[in-house]
């Protein structure tokens, strides 16, 4: 664990109530706040490659060193599940990840979720893991993250929700530096992560060379998935791609 000082459970409610959006007056339950809704390639986790449709949820209650989606905290339009749905229909693809900011903070995510699965889509959920994951339809492979020290949002970590992973979710480590490393490795050891699911590990776009951090996976012969945030090689570190 780390060393960091923990923010108060009062004060980390307040900032989730703060930092999640809310659903206008009359406004039905089956609506979500979306940032952006856009056709892709998947830059991460295990599939990687493949053509994606992102529904990019508003709000997080995080706000992580390294964040690179800041644009979601605030603003995006409220849409109906219906509404969504049929955008996403209209791209042809398999692979459909829901991500933000937090989905999670939203609560109609959830049903969302199940709603997407039920539509025979393959779904991912992105997530910080500071949020209750065991009610996520298990049809959906959570891809987690677990917060680095460099991170600053260390304390946010809900360990409880390694519980409720199995062998198709996966866990992921931002690292920023050998610290983060050395913290990430301490980690999958003690959680017995490389049992449960998969574990990748990335390096900070621009922080860390990714290369160092190849390295050092391939020095320890550490079993996790090295990745590259590709869609930020191809495209560059701007939204919507």
């Amino acid at each position: 664990m780390s060393d960091l000082p923990l923010t108060s459970a009062d004060d980390l409610a307040k900032q989730d109530a703060e930092r999640s959006p809310r659903r206008p007056e009359g406004l039905g339950k089956d609506s979500l706040k979306i940032s952006e809704l856009f056709y892709s390639l998947q830059g991460e986790s295990s599939t990687s490659g493949f053509p994606t449709v992102f529904v990019r949820l508003t709000g997080c209650p995080l706000r992580c060193s390294y964040c690179d989606s800041e644009y979601s905290f605030y603003g995006g339009d409220w849409r109906s599940f219906a509404d969504i749905e049929q955008q996403v229909a209209s791209y042809g693809a398999k692979y459909v990840c829901v991500t933000g900011g937090e989905p999670l903070a939203q609560r109609a995510c959830l049903p969302f979720l199940s709603r997407l699965c039920d539509a025979g889509y393959s779904v991912s959920l992105e997530t910080a893991g500071a949020l209750d994951v065991s009610k996520v339809d298990p049809r959906v492979v959570k891809v987690m993250d677990l917060k680095t020290p460099a991170s600053n949002e260390v304390a946010r970590n809900k360990y409880e929700n390694i519980d409720y992973l199995t062998e198709q979710d996966q866990v992921k480590f931002v690292i920023c530096d050998r610290a983060d490393y050395d913290w990430a490795k301490q980690q999958i050891a003690q959680f017995e992560l490389l049992g449960k699911c998969e574990v990748l590990m990335s390096s900070s776009y621009e922080q860390l060379k990714p290369k160092d951090l190849a390295d050092w996976i391939v020095e320890d012969s550490l079993q996790v998935r090295f990745q590259l945030q590709i869609h930020k090689y191809l495209w560059g570190d701007v939204p919507g791609v």
